[in-house]
């Protein structure tokens, strides 16, 4: 029986593929991981990005908008680019937007702006939105909540948080992205995933970050995705196979 998985999100555009990335394209097709979506950061990410949609347009799907990273002084110069790129060609999702107050807080003020201006563009577009919430989830989650009107959905990318938090996300409509953080020890995934249906999940490795075990602490890559796969199954007390289905049938429904 062939199993179809889909990576949600991975950066494979990343300079720390430039050495083999047909490499890791081949191997994540052979681990029957035929779609690849692509989150964009900023303006640099732009180009390589689209450079691998080209190289592989039956594998490779991009999203368009500016992660919170990213959003600096020169934020409206970001939000025109990635606007103006909309307008040029079609994308997969919005993303990846959202909240970061891990790194610096010096613009938390700038990222809610510009979330809920990209926000509106998924609405105007009718496109999903991918969020980065990083400590930042419940502001997220209320943000979401606020733009809300029935057409927003999409997915709440590296989900780690409590089963309330998981509970207020399906409850907007939205799934949990769920990648390698799921196979670590000393976390509290496993438990709050016990709780939550194959149906509000999606898969991810975030590439080249949060490889799962035991791959941890080196590369990520997207022929990883069927090691998450197996960690939910477990997890869930089921196959496999029914990961799979079920989570990529989640992810056709919110990307089409």
């Amino acid at each position: 029986m062939t199993v179809n998985f889909i990576d949600t999100h991975t950066h494979l555009y990343d300079d720390q593929f430039d050495a083999d990335r047909s490499t890791i394209i081949d191997k994540a097709i052979e681990s029957g991981v035929n779609k690849m979506y692509l989150p964009n950061c900023d303006r640099t990410t732009i180009e390589p990005m689209m450079a691998m949609v080209e190289k592989w347009p039956q594998h490779c799907f991009p999203m368009m908008g500016v992660h919170p990273c990213y959003i600096k002084e020169n934020y409206k110069e970001e939000l025109k680019i990635a606007e103006e790129w909309l307008g040029k060609t079609s994308f997969s999702a919005i993303g990846e937007i959202g909240l970061d107050y891990y790194w610096d807080k010096t613009f938390i003020k700038e990222q809610k702006e510009a979330f809920n201006l990209q926000m509106d563009w998924a609405l105007d577009l009718n496109l999903p939105i991918v969020i980065h919430t990083r400590d930042s989830l419940q502001d997220g989650i209320d943000m979401v909540r606020n733009k809300q009107n029935g057409k927003l959905k999409g997915i709440f990318h590296c989900f780690g948080g409590t089963p309330e938090e998981a509970r207020q996300i399906i409850d907007l409509g939205f799934y949990l992205g769920i990648g390698g953080v799921c196979t670590f020890k000393k976390n509290i995934l496993p438990e709050v995933l016990q709780e939550v249906s194959l149906q509000h999940i999606v898969l991810e490795t975030d590439a080249p970050y949060l490889a799962p075990v035991p791959y941890r602490g080196k590369r990520n890559e997207s022929s990883y995705i069927p090691i998450i796969g197996t960690k939910i199954a477990e997890i869930k007390k089921c196959s496999i196979a029914e990961v799979a289905e079920m989570t990529t049938r989640n992810a056709e429904l919110i990307f089409g």
